[in-house]
């Protein structure tokens, strides 16, 4: 693994606690030599996340749609700073740049990343680790949600396996380098349930 790819909130969230699982998050990823690659804003957990792992020596790559750019959200002082068209090629982009996924704490936008690339590692689309940050508890709820869909014969055990979730970053990242994708004859098999 050389980079990892973080989604998460444009906003700081209510807990103090959000920022500083960022921050460390930020900080382990510089440490460990990984790239960090994110969706380019300034603001928010994300300005926490780049800000951190920069101040700690590591490169960080941001993707940006242009529209937003535009708005003077772009962080300014990134290893690399890729301007893309759309939030299509934004998704696509950080995509084809990372070789896992990590969501922080975050809403609508974080969420929608983060399960479009779950459903690729799914399929064998992408065979990459997808990672939750449960900070605070913060995801217990989608986790309930998603035992429940298993429950329901929705979300195959496999597949629920799949997703990678801790609340410690060091932990997190040792369990993402370790993930195996399901064998292919197990991936089709869950499928066809």
């Amino acid at each position: 693994m050389n980079s990892l790819c973080v989604f998460c909130g444009s906003n700081p969230g209510a807990s103090p606690a959000y920022a500083e699982a960022a921050a460390h998050l930020g900080r382990t990823l510089a440490g460990r030599g990984l790239n960090l690659v994110y969706g380019g804003g300034r603001v928010g957990l994300m300005g926490v996340v780049a800000d951190a792992a920069l101040a700690a020596g590591g490169t960080v790559t941001g993707v940006i749609p242009e529209a937003l750019a535009t708005r003077e959200l772009a962080h300014a002082t990134l290893s690399d700073l890729q301007v893309v068209g759309s939030m299509h090629e934004r998704k696509a982009r950080m995509s084809e740049l990372s070789d896992g996924f990590i969501a922080l704490p975050g809403g609508i936008g974080t969420l929608e990343e983060w399960f479009e690339v779950w459903t690729w590692s799914q399929l064998g689309f992408q065979p990459k680790p997808c990672g939750l940050l449960n900070v605070a508890g913060y995801y217990d709820h989608l986790l309930a949600f998603l035992d429940h869909m298993t429950a329901e014969r929705f979300l195959t055990d496999i597949h629920r396996g799949m997703a990678v979730v801790d609340d410690d970053p060091e932990r997190l990242l040792d369990r993402l380098a370790a993930w195996q994708p399901p064998r292919a004859s197990k991936w089709i098999d869950a499928a066809e349930r």
